[in-house]
């Protein structure tokens, strides 16, 4: 099966349509698949539901939805960088799930495993539960919680092999893998491309059984979320 495709957009053709759920990986703007979300707003795909820690920033990353409006609601568990999110959410212009962020990875990652829901303590006795089904364990209060299963996820990876094996760089693994195991079509974008068996089993981050499909961006602009300097 070839799941080298030969820019972004071709990736996701066939694949993307409006309504959607989807995944996207990174933390802030450190691994966001940026040439996918590209396409992703080129493609005019509208009303999307967005699983994704972050919602980017301005003009940059999941940003780039929302001023284009494509965007209907985020599950996020951080969105304070982004003046154009607080504007429509505060404007009634924009759906927000929050989600403390260890019960959206394993969101993700029940998702993943076939999982359909778990009990955690964290958010009992806040807005988080509302609405959700409380049960004990051994005295203690905890509330349900149902796992995500993205349509699509869209994920970023430092290389991949031709059969989808991936490796990640350093924290930019963050919610990737994640992502990357929920959602039932998985596309990836890599800055490295190499042949089958280059890749040490040992250095292979998820397997190439969760990807469907690969294209290369071999220099992404990797923008820094928020610069601080100081003087020598």
């Amino acid at each position: 099966m070839n799941k080298l495709y030969p820019n972004a957009a071709a990736a996701l053709d066939g694949v993307v349509r409006s309504g959607q759920l989807l995944a996207v990986g990174g933390f802030g703007l450190c691994g966001i698949p940026e040439a996918l979300i590209e396409a992703l707003k080129a493609s005019g795909v509208m009303d999307l539901t967005v699983i994704s820690n972050n919602a980017g920033v301005d003009g940059f990353g999941l940003g780039k939805l929302l001023e284009t409006r494509q965007i209907k609601k985020m599950i996020s568990s951080y969105v304070g960088e982004n003046k154009e999110f607080e504007r429509q959410y505060l404007a009634g212009e924009l759906e927000l799930e929050f989600t403390p962020q260890g019960t959206l990875a394993e969101k993700l990652r029940a998702g993943g495993a076939g999982i359909p829901a778990f009990f955690t303590k964290t958010g009992v006795g806040t807005m988080v539960a509302e609405g959700k089904e409380l049960r004990e364990f051994d005295g203690e209060t905890y509330v349900m919680e149902r796992s995500l299963v993205p349509d699509v996820a869209l994920v970023k990876a430092q290389v991949a092999d031709k059969s989808g094996n991936l490796r990640f760089n350093l924290t930019a693994r963050n919610f990737n893998p994640a992502c990357a195991m929920a959602g039932k079509v998985c596309i990836v974008e890599v800055e490295k491309i190499v042949e089958v068996g280059e890749l040490a089993p040992d250095d292979i981050h998820l397997p190439g059984i969760y990807v469907h499909r690969l294209v290369l961006n071999a220099t992404p602009e990797k923008r820094i979320e928020k610069r601080t300097t100081r003087t020598a």
